[in-house]
């Protein structure tokens, strides 16, 4: 049990207010903007964060700044996201991470370069929401329960935690059940990823569909998304990645599709034959 935790005073940044909020979850404890002392350090009980000099997780002491040069970027909220055993799943779910490693670690010129854009692009993503919550978390040296910013810190570290150990819950579930189809129009094939109807899958089990076809590798394979419609006891087919090969609105006019969108993207149907669903993406092939 965290007693507190400890993070650099002076100016605020997204890795240390976000490494803090992440251990608020589960330790509602005060957060204290100072230089840590020696002691602090070997108190095994207070978590230092983003300044110290060291990374020792037994002790709870998560910096990043002695490592050297060209170290892979990493930053707090990365060896917070490790101690908690979610920072591979976190990289996965959480484009932003990375790049807040890099940001953190190699600043705004490196950080536009590598993501091939200019500065001033990277810095027109800033918002008031980023501006504001962490000016406020600059100003004072101590944060306390009950305060409104360290309120809203463990409201933003615990749906963060929340969402990816359920987001990783799900997926665990779903790819129990997910089946890969590979058909063949005329000369050619075409793969798509189908879940079917089943009774203990949670409503929104059909949202991490996308996650599961990065995590087989068939992101330039797989060119539609088959799930049980959620309003209905059929099915709905969308593009993956908005592949242009395939366009529903040519399904538009079967008597068992409901609804296909004019732009092409999506379709709903009212079969629950799987024959009649390979019809269908047949029939929606762009040609």
């Amino acid at each position: 049990m965290i007693s507190s935790i400890i993070t650099h005073p002076g100016g605020a940044h997204k890795d240390d207010f976000l490494a803090c909020a992440v251990l608020l979850k589960n330790n509602p404890v005060s957060i204290f903007r100072r230089e840590p002392s020696i002691e602090d350090l070997q108190n095994h009980k207070i978590a230092v964060l983003d300044v110290g000099g060291e990374y020792d997780y037994k002790s709870l002491n998560f910096d990043h700044h002695q490592f050297p040069r060209e170290h892979e970027p990493v930053c707090s909220l990365s060896l917070v996201l490790k101690h908690l055993g979610i920072y591979e799943d976190a990289r996965e779910f959480c484009p932003w991470l990375e790049v807040a490693e890099w940001f953190d670690c190699r600043g705004p010129n490196d950080t536009a370069e590598w993501l091939n854009i200019d500065r001033e692009t990277l810095g027109k993503l800033n918002s008031p929401l980023d501006i504001t919550i962490l000016k406020s978390f600059a100003d004072r040296s101590e944060h306390h329960p009950g305060e409104p910013i360290w309120e809203v810190m463990k409201m933003i570290g615990t749906d963060l935690v929340d969402f990816i150990t359920s987001l990783r819950s799900r997926l665990n579930l779903v790819s129990q059940y997910t089946e890969v189809w590979e058909e063949k129009n005329r000369d050619e094939t075409f793969k798509v990823l189908f879940l079917p109807r089943v009774d203990d899958l949670p409503e929104d089990a059909s949202g991490v569909l996308g996650y599961q076809v990065k995590e087989l590798g068939l992101e330039e394979e797989i060119i539609a998304v088959i799930s049980p419609d959620s309003r209905g006891p059929g099915y709905g087919m969308r593009r993956y990645n908005d592949n242009q090969t395939i366009d529903f609105s040519k399904i538009d006019s079967e008597l068992d599709v409901h609804f296909a969108h004019a732009r092409g993207f999506i379709a709903k149907t009212s079969t629950t034959e799987t024959e009649r669903l390979k019809f269908l993406l047949k029939k929606a092939l762009v040609e």
